[in-house]
């Protein structure tokens, strides 16, 4: 077996683990991030494309935002359709901020240039990955890797690995208390090569259930439709996903909705997931390892740049000032925002979506919620703090 030794090892080279190296290296801390799938996989994974403010200017201090800057959107705010009315939130006149449309899937290619252009080191394709000792100083990790088996010696583990990956699985169960709720439902998405049906996002609330209009590009649209949990695929054709789409906007977006092939077509669960604590020992858990939240609220991939630079902060402070004050406080600083992101998340959920026991009745309260929150401007504000970032 071959060794290896760095300061810190992370786990995952997802838009988590690959920020964390490139911040490391911005700080003069080395890494080396190991990740059980290929670089092709990694890079074409479809995930979210909303980034808040704060995660746009992160990228841009690394230098890599000039792809962003050119190809992604500029939203300064979002619909809320629903009861055949219309509610913008306007981002720009109540945070002074707007966010950001760009696929998760350019964020990764940008972030694999920067890894490369940086030097960092990145061993993926790594088999039978496991952690070792990681209440000692001297944690490690192991793995095997075009037939070698390799170990790496560090001072500190990065789980950014995912919720299915094995750093949390490190934790044992009597250290760690875990929060979940399964939503009923799922989400139908599809991709097409058509023009977005509008400048900025639409969510519609409808009694035949949640539809969400985004984009990637100016030819290049993201819907979805809210779905039964035991549907499948399948059973979708492109022609049935556009007719259900249609029935859920208002009349006048269905009526120049643009529709063609779908070049990408899944269903995604939903549900809201949280480990305590996100440190053990020498191990902190950032990303989808510890916290999963339903893509209502936009918040998956900014909590994982947040933890991220958090953890930067911590290990710089820790390495060049002598203190693990930071390092300290990961874990209950991380939450706090997590919580937050969580109930966010939650409640555009709960307000959007047409839950099975609900009925007619909840059908009417959410829009009766709705119609307060559009006579409210402190309500729009609080919610449109919350969706940049700001709360």
């Amino acid at each position: 077996m071959t060794t290896q030794r760095t300061q810190v090892a992370i786990l995952g080279a997802g838009p988590a683990g690959s920020l964390l190296s490139l911040l490391l290296k911005q700080a003069g801390v080395d890494s080396v991030i190991v990740e059980r799938r290929s670089r092709e996989h990694v890079a074409a994974r479809i995930r979210a494309g909303v980034l808040e403010h704060g995660s746009a200017e992160t990228l841009r201090g690394l230098g890599i935002g000039q792809r962003m800057q050119r190809e992604g959107h500029v939203h300064e705010g979002v619909e809320l359709a629903f009861a055949g009315r219309r509610l913008r939130i306007d981002f720009q006149r109540l945070t002074g901020v707007p966010v950001i449309i760009y696929g998760q899937t350019e964020i990764q290619k940008d972030l694999y240039v920067a890894l490369d252009e940086a030097g960092c080191s990145v061993l993926d394709d790594a088999e039978d990955v496991a952690l070792h000792d990681v209440t000692s100083s001297t944690p490690s990790v192991t793995f095997t890797r075009d037939g070698t088996a390799t170990r790496v010696v560090c001072d500190f583990v990065v789980g950014c690995d995912g919720f299915h990956g094995v750093s949390r699985s490190a934790i044992p169960e009597s250290a760690l208390r875990t929060y979940e709720r399964v939503y009923p439902f799922g989400w139908l998405g599809i991709l097409s090569e058509t023009p977005p049906v509008s400048d900025e996002l639409i969510y519609a609330n409808h009694a035949r259930g949640f539809a969400l209009c985004s984009m990637r590009n100016p030819q290049l649209s993201r819907y979805y439709v809210q779905c039964p949990l035991e549907a499948k695929v399948e059973e979708w054709s492109d022609d049935r996903f556009w007719e259900e789409l249609k029935q859920r906007l208002p009349a006048d977006v269905a009526g120049r909705l643009v529709t063609g092939p779908s070049v990408e077509k899944s269903i995604a669960p939903l549900r809201s997931f949280v480990a305590e604590p996100m440190r053990h020992g020498q191990l902190f858990l950032a990303g989808d390892a510890a916290h999963i939240v339903p893509p209502t609220g936009a918040k998956g991939l900014n909590l994982a740049m947040s933890d991220v630079v958090l953890l930067s902060r911590a290990l710089d402070q820790h390495y060049h000032r002598g203190s693990s004050e930071l390092l300290a406080a990961y874990s209950e600083t991380a939450l706090r925002r997590v919580w937050r992101a969580v109930r966010f998340s939650w409640w555009m959920t709960s307000l959007l979506h047409r839950f099975p026991e609900g009925g007619a009745f909840s059908q009417r309260l959410q829009e009766t919620e709705l119609d307060l929150l559009a006579e409210s401007a402190p309500a729009q504000q609080v919610l449109a703090q919350q969706y940049v970032g700001q709360l």
